[in-house]
């Protein structure tokens, strides 16, 4: 009786825990590249699911049946060299599953990466997403401004973030529109996403970067394109300019509130060369080395000649 009510006021404790959380925000897609991998992370679930409770069952009917107290003393076990169609399942199974994951994890990945699904016929809005201890740093070229700690995006239109970091790495984090992606002082890796509807969804940096690494967050609100628009008009109407002086003064490690100003650091301080994941970096790359070849040939010819 004492194990009976144990067992009920564990179960009561973890229903009131569960009932308390929020949902999760992976699970809570408000964009096309975060659903295609919160279905992934589902199926998954309901794959592992199925694994476990076939398993436990499994092991339930075998120490039922097969349990000593149904022997007698002197029972001694058959020898049993193996059974073909059990070995083949035991190890079939695991693989078709591995192989299934396999495929349905590449696919999912060349999805994510690419611009998202509805969308490839529009423009993208470019938006330069930069971190430094602890603070999200976002430009805007095409309009001009530049925010700290909070982003506007238009809904309903792709957007591509160009990501790098002025310090440690960091990892650029929109759980509700898509997955995490590295940004780095070096380099800049491009994310592809968009979200469908209106609202406001929690950005943060994802990987560990020092002491101030909690609060290295922001917040991103989606409008509509006419309230977007209306935003831009009113920052260049209301904001300060920015200066190197004054970016260099929010370089500095430490937390800050929200900001915007016109003008983005791009001009006095680009964002790094080297380009990893956009469309157009292989076909730059290509031309670059096409007139690399180029230049290498007119100096042969022209020492030849001599």
């Amino acid at each position: 009786m004492k194990m009976k009510w144990a067992l009920f006021t564990m179960l009561l404790a973890l229903g009131s825990v569960l009932s308390g959380c929020e949902p999760l925000l992976v699970l809570d897609p408000k964009g096309p590249q975060a659903k295609t991998q919160a279905d992934d992370i589902m199926l998954s679930i309901w794959i592992m699911s199925a694994i476990v409770i076939a398993v436990f069952a499994i092991l339930i009917f075998m120490l039922m049946k097969y349990r000593a107290s149904k022997q007698s003393k002197d029972y001694e076990p058959p020898h049993i060299e193996g059974n073909a169609i059990v070995e083949a399942i035991c190890v079939g199974i695991p693989v078709i599953i591995v192989i299934f994951l396999s495929i349905l994890s590449v696919k999912s990945n060349y999805e994510v990466e690419a611009t998202p699904a509805g969308y490839e016929d529009q423009e993208p809005l470019v938006i330069y997403a930069s971190s430094s201890n602890w603070k999200w740093h976002f430009s805007y070229p095409e309009e001009n401004i530049e925010t700290v700690n909070y982003l506007y995006i238009p809904a309903n239109r792709p957007i591509e973030f160009k990501l790098y970091s002025f310090g440690p790495i960091t990892s650029f984090w929109i759980p509700q529109l898509g997955g995490q992606k590295y940004a780095m002082s070096d380099m800049v890796t491009t994310l592809h996403l968009a979200a469908d509807v209106e609202g406001e969804f929690d950005g943060r940096n994802a990987n560990f970067s020092g002491e101030g690494f909690a609060k290295n967050t922001f917040q991103v609100t989606s409008m509509s394109q006419a309230d977007f628009d209306d935003w831009v008009k009113e920052v260049h109407e209301t904001a300060k300019p920015i200066t190197e002086e004054t970016f260099d003064k929010l370089l500095e490690p430490g937390h800050l509130g929200r900001s915007t100003y016109t003008g983005t650091h791009l001009e006095f301080s680009p964002a790094p060369e080297h380009n990893h994941g956009s469309q157009d970096s292989n076909t730059e790359e290509s031309e670059h080395q096409h007139h690399d070849s180029n230049h290498t040939d007119e100096e042969s010819n022209h020492h030849s000649n001599h």
